[in-house]
């Protein structure tokens, strides 16, 4: 078993995710390396992919979304990501494997039986073929149907609790915006050569190697709380990993053990720091994909700073690889805030501003 320090894993993700050395590469690209980026706030999509491209794409996200190279769906923890066709396709299947939607709790919450939701999924199908529709009009043509009166505060919702077990199913995903409003469509009218929702063993081993070439190593059980808060049944979490055999090595970082994908080892263990700083901003892959309660990445007592109330993920000042402050934008200027105890540079902090301002477009701002 491959021994490594934190210090190595930390080099090695943020080379991998692109944040010290932005790439030349497309915007699917990216995306597909991060493995998906979170768009519940359409701007943080758009900054996340910014900050780690050599050119200043102020829209990348949305000019993808709108030619159909990435698909904005309810993915990862039931929350909207940006992600290339592939890569939604197997997380939904993982994602829908779960059946979330047949647990009683569920039906009380929502009011839906699994009988209702296949109903659903069967009309909205048929409502959306060939069709973009703003969320009013999808809701107001599903209740022209008979039995589904009762859902309508559900189905109007902005969280779209009742859309996702759909959406997980490859019945609609998210369309080209129509000025402020959302709209939804089929997956197979929005992208070209859409083949649909993947087996679950066939969708895993892709979906598996993706996340762990990006925040590795890692184990299942944190795959599964990035995918889906832990709802996947823990022996087919399990029996998807061992199922992927030699693709897979095991790493023993300073006594945790996780996975990584067996051609990426040799790239961690010469993995090392260069002492930069970084900013990210807000809803960042690099701490969702290992998520806010990884106590190496983010100090429990500082956690509460980056997950704050709403859901709500703060904009990353990075040193070391190690989430070691937050930060914000007042007029033009970023004022951070660091955890106690955590000191960096000015200089150094400074020539991190100048980075991310040039890579999202706002060559004026500067350190507060």
């Amino acid at each position: 078993m491959l021994s490594v320090g934190w210090d190595q894993v930390f080099a090695w993700r943020l080379g991998r995710q692109f944040v010290p050395a932005p790439t030349a590469g497309s915007v699917e690209d990216i995306a597909g390396r991060l493995v998906g980026v979170q768009a519940q706030v359409a701007s943080a999509a758009e900054t996340a992919v910014a900050v780690r491209s050599r050119e200043c794409r102020p829209a990348g996200v949305s000019a993808a979304l709108a030619g159909g190279t990435l698909v904005k769906t309810w993915a990862m923890r039931g929350t909207l990501h940006a992600m290339v066709p592939e890569q939604a396709a197997a997380a939904l299947s993982l994602i829908g494997s779960a059946r979330t939607w047949e647990k009683p709790s569920w039906q009380k919450t929502f009011g839906a039986t699994p009988e209702q939701v296949a109903a659903l999924v069967e009309a909205v199908s048929g409502v959306l073929a060939g069709q973009v529709l703003t969320r009013e009009e999808l809701v107001e043509a599903v209740l022209a149907e008979s039995g589904f009166a009762h859902l309508g505060a559900q189905l109007r919702s902005g969280w779209g609790a009742v859309l996702k077990p759909l959406a997980w199913q490859g019945a609609l995903c998210h369309g080209p915006a129509r000025g402020s409003k959302v709209t939804f469509t089929a997956p197979a009218d929005l992208v070209s050569g859409w083949h649909g929702i993947p087996d679950p063993d066939v969708a895993a081993p892709m979906l598996i190697s993706a996340y762990l070439g990006a925040y590795g190593p890692a184990t299942p059980t944190a795959f599964d709380t990035w995918l889906s808060r832990g709802s996947v049944r823990k022996p087919v979490l399990r029996g998807w990993f061992a199922a992927m055999g030699d693709a897979l090595t095991e790493v023993d970082v300073e006594g945790r053990v996780g996975w990584m994908p067996s051609e990426l080892v040799d790239d961690l263990a010469a993995a090392s720091l260069d002492g930069e700083v970084h900013l990210l901003g807000p809803f960042d892959q690099y701490v969702l994909g290992p998520g806010t309660a990884d106590t190496v990445l983010l100090p429990a007592e500082h956690r509460s700073k980056v997950s704050r109330t709403a859901g709500w993920i703060s904009p990353l000042v990075l040193v070391d690889g190690r989430i070691a402050g937050t930060w914000e934008q007042v007029g033009d200027e970023v004022v951070v805030s660091m955890f106690e105890g955590r000191k960096v540079a000015k200089r150094a902090l400074s020539a991190a501003v100048q980075r991310f301002a040039e890579a999202v477009g706002s060559a004026g701002l500067r350190v507060g």
